[in-house]
Order: structure tokens, then C-alpha cells, then sequence
């Protein structure tokens, strides 16, 4: 006896197997969190989310094409005043990687509400800004694909998502939206993404499809740099350094790519495993375990991103742990099937042609249009590596610029650097510098690698305060 077509439809509807029909969103009883799934993609490019293709399943039965999803988290501030001096902001932090979740290392084990213990943070930015954390690019933490081929293979591609990402969001968070300026903050690979999505963003701004006050944006950058001792292997890092630097020239970013992953393995094997995301560590006092070494170093990044990040927590359950067991209880929205983290490193293996791609030209045309940039910077790393030469006015100095458009990089670069301070530690204590001119600025916080609001939460605080010009903020 065949089975009916509606009987099927039923089937597939409530098989928890499937992924293909999801809850959108889902809300705390005070309203003071929220989450959710934005559909940003049918898997053909040319066919637009209204109109999605049609597969043929089965006789009779046709269910839309496969799409891509990401996945949102929205906290609203306690402290939040709607009449201060200035607008409350909202920040949009976007993690590294890439692969790396924001939704749970940035939220979890950075700036959000509460620690990966679930105990209240002291130092969280939502005393500062409302946070909205975002699984990005698809595939990352809970986002997910129903198809490989919907794996982003560019900034640019994931800026696009973003870009849809906000523009529902907009649409359903109206009109409070629009009168919070969004501040975009990334940490690491992160900042790539968020001068794609900064311009994305601002593009469809001028368009008149997005109803939003773009602030700025704010990305890391390291100006250091370790390196073994004997001359040997000096030279042996500043050839690996030179290949990687001539394979960018050339255009091959997946060459560079691979020679950027030759390199860091070089030095954790000449150096006792000198610590990937703050180079004072080593392997006595480095909380990162390196027991897979001879595992691929990229893969080996990704490995180590959440695990350091662990380790500064001290929390006795793993980050993986916590987002698929209590994290995903408590959000009920999420499929059975979708685990998190589960696809991230295929994120990045999709990513790789991109990965060492410049974007100096994009800040430049940030910077031209007007939108303040901020760089921040630990002082302790050198994965995100920066030459002394890197803010030059000479455009030759940097592989794939074009002539600036931007006129202020000369008065920048003749200013000086300020301390900043952080008045709940130690009276007078430096804890950073800033330069400014116009709307480029550039933190140096001291004493900090990677994960600067791991290692400085104070002064970090700080200098999201004054990034996003929050207003003093109201009872909690």
C-alpha cells in the first residue's frame, strides 16, 4: 500500500533527524536574551532566499532546496539607558579561527554575562554595550550547512551572510536597532571578517536596505613577533617568512597559507613549544597541552584556540562540553543532528585560499568613508604578526595595496601614543597606550597576547567604553 504525500510531509516535518525545518527564535521570559536561526542562503547563489529552488524528493513530494544557517545571540544590558548623552550601543563581536564560535568562546570565555562556570563575569561588556554573538561564517559553532558546497570560500562571501544576518535582525528588532549605533569588534581572523562586513554593512546602508547606524569597527593586530635564538634557525623562519610573503604577492593564498602553518610549526618545535597566543609562555608554564604535534598546524590552532582559552578560565568542563550539553539544553532551537563545532574545521579548510589574503585596502576604504577603525593590540603574541613598517605611507611596503585613499596616515603616524590606565586596579599604572587621528585609532594594551579581555579584562573594559562612547550606565 503506498504511502500518502501529506503522510510523508508529516514524517519529515517531526523527524528529529532532519534539519531542514527550524524553530526561527526563541526568547528569556524577561526578554532580556534572545537567539535564533537566520536562513541566509539557498545553495545556488542565483536564486534569491524568496524564491528558493524546489527538489524533487520523491514522487509527488517536493521540499525546498538545501540552505545555510547561522545562528544569533542577542544580550540586552541591565545597565542599559535609552536618554543618556549618548546612544546605547550595541556590539557585534565576531570570533577568530576561522571556525572559532563566538557565540560560545567570545560569550563564554571572554566578554559575556557569565563565565564557562556560569558565574557572573565582573568584567563583562554587557555593563558597557548590548552584545549580539554570531556563529560566523556558516558552519561554525551552531550554524550549520546542509551541504558542503555552502561553505564560505571568502571574506567576501561570509561579509554577504552578515550582511543578510542584519538586515533580518533589523527588520525584526525595529525600531530599537535604530537608534542603538552597531559597533562591530573581532578578535584575531576575525578582524578580516569584519572589515568585509563593515563595508557590506555600510553598502547596504547607502542602498537603503539597512536601517542602522554603523559606529565602527574594531579588530586585533599584533606588532610582535618571537623567534628562535641560534642563527640557523633564524634563517630558517625568515625563509619560511619570505616564501609566505612572495606566494602572497603572487596571489597564491593557499601556497602562503600552507607555508603560514610550515612556519608556526617550525617555531613550536624549535622554541619548547612557545605558546601560540602569548610568546612569555613556554611549555612549563604554557596551559595549552601540544600532546598531537606532528598534527597539522592549522588544525592544531583551531585545537588550541578554545583550549587556552579554557585553561585562563579554569573551568572543569571543556568548552565542547559545555555548548552541547547545558548551552544547547537551555536554547532548545538547536537540532538534534547539529552539534557544536562540528563543522569548523571544515570551515576553515574552505577558507584557506582566503586565509592569507591582505585586507589593507578595505581598512584603507573604511577609513575613507569615514567609519572609525580601531585596532587593538596584545603585546605578548605573534600570531597575528605586524611589522614595525606596517603603518608606512609608502603603499609599496605592503603586498596588494593600492595607493591610499585615505589622507590621514601621515598625520597618524606623527602622533603620539597616550597611556591609558585602569582606575579600579593600581593608581597610575600603565596598562596600554592609544594613538588617535581622526577616525583611525590603535591600542597597545601591555601585558596582554591573543585574548586581550582574558588577559586585561579591566582595561579592556575601558577601551570598549571609549570605543562605543557609552553613556554611564543605568541601575542593573
Amino acid at each position: 500500500m503506498p504511502i500518502s504525500p501529506l503522510l510523508l510531509l508529516l514524517l519529515l516535518f517531526f523527524s528529529p533527524s532532519l534539519s531542514l525545518l527550524l524553530v526561527d527564535a526563541a526568547r528569556t521570559a524577561d526578554g532580556s536574551e534572545e537567539w535564533g536561526y537566520v536562513q541566509v542562503r539557498p545553495s545556488n547563489p542565483s536564486i534569491s532566499a524568496s524564491q528558493p529552488r524546489r527538489v524533487s524528493l520523491l514522487p509527488h513530494l517536493t521540499l525546498w532546496s538545501l540552505r545555510a544557517h547561522m545562528f544569533w545571540w542577542l544580550y540586552r544590558s541591565p545597565q542599559r539607558v535609552d536618554n543618556g548623552s549618548a546612544p546605547w550601543p550595541t556590539v557585534l563581536w565576531l570570533q577568530g579561527g576561522p571556525g572559532g564560535s563566538g557565540v560560545g568562546i567570545g560569550n563564554f570565555q571572554e566578554i559575556g554575562p557569565v563565565d564557562a562556570n556560569l558565574q557572573p563575569r565582573s568584567s563583562t561588556w554587557l555593563q558597557k554595550a548590548d552584545l549580539l554573538f554570531v556563529d560566523n561564517p556558516v558552519g561554525t559553532g551552531y550554524s550549520f550547512v546542509e551541504d558542503e558546497s555552502l561553505f564560505v570560500k571568502s571574506d567576501w562571501e561570509a561579509a554577504t551572510d552578515l550582511t543578510t544576518l542584519m538586515k533580518n535582525l533589523c527588520h525584526e528588532q525595529a525600531p530599537s536597532w535604530q537608534n542603538s549605533p552597531l559597533f562591530i569588534v573581532a578578535e584575531s581572523y576575525g578582524g578580516k571578517f569584519a572589515v568585509t562586513a563593515g563595508l557590506s554593512i555600510a553598502e547596504a546602508i547607502r542602498a537603503g536596505e539597512l536601517k542602522l547606524n554603523l559606529g565602527g569597527t574594531s579588530l586585533t593586530l599584533s606588532s610582535s613577533s618571537t623567534f628562535p635564538e641560534r642563527s640557523g634557525q633564524i634563517r630558517s623562519v625568515i625563509e619560511l617568512m619570505c616564501a609566505s610573503r612572495e606566494e602572497i604577492k603572487k596571489e597564491q593564498y593557499g601556497d602562503a597559507t600552507n607555508s603560514w602553518g610550515e612556519l608556526e610549526e617550525f617555531i613550536v618545535t624549535s622554541s619548547n613549544d612557545v605558546d601560540f597566543y602569548n610568546f612569555l609562555l613556554d611549555s612549563g608554564s604554557d596551559p595549552v597541552s601540544l600532546t598531537a604535534a606532528a598534527e597539522a598546524s592549522r588544525k592544531l590552532s583551531l585545537k588550541m584556540y578554545p583550549t587556552y582559552l579554557s585553561s585562563k578560565a579554569s573551568t572543569s568542563l571543556d568548552i565542547s562540553g559545555l555548548m552541547n550539553g547545558v548551552i544547547k539544553e537551555k536554547l532548545k532551537i538547536i537540532p538534534k543532528n547539529v552539534s557544536w563545532g562540528g563543522q569548523s574545521g571544515l570551515v576553515f579548510d574552505s577558507l584557506s585560499n582566503d586565509f592569507m589574503k591582505p585586507r589593507i585596502n578595505e581598512v584603507d576604504e573604511l577609513l575613507s568613508l569615514g567609519i572609525n577603525v580601531t585596532i587593538y593590540n596584545g603585546q605578548d603574541e605573534y600570531i597575528n604578526q605586524h611589522y614595525p613598517d606596517s603603518t608606512s605611507t609608502d603603499s609599496s611596503s605592503h603586498e596588494g595595496r593600492k595607493e591610499g585613499r585615505w589622507d590621514g596616515l601621515k598625520n597618524f603616524n606623527s602622533m603620539d601614543r597616550k597611556p591609558i590606565y585602569c582606575s579600579s586596579e593600581e593608581v597610575g599604572v600603565t596598562k596600554g597606550f592609544l594613538k588617535s587621528y581622526q577616525n583611525l585609532h590603535f591600542y597597545w594594551i601591555l601585558g596582554a597576547g591573543h585574548f586581550v579581555p582574558v588577559d586585561q579584562p579591566c582595561v579592556s573594559l575601558k577601551m570598549i567604553a571609549d570605543i562605543t562612547r557609552s553613556p554611564p550606565a543605568g541601575p542593573s
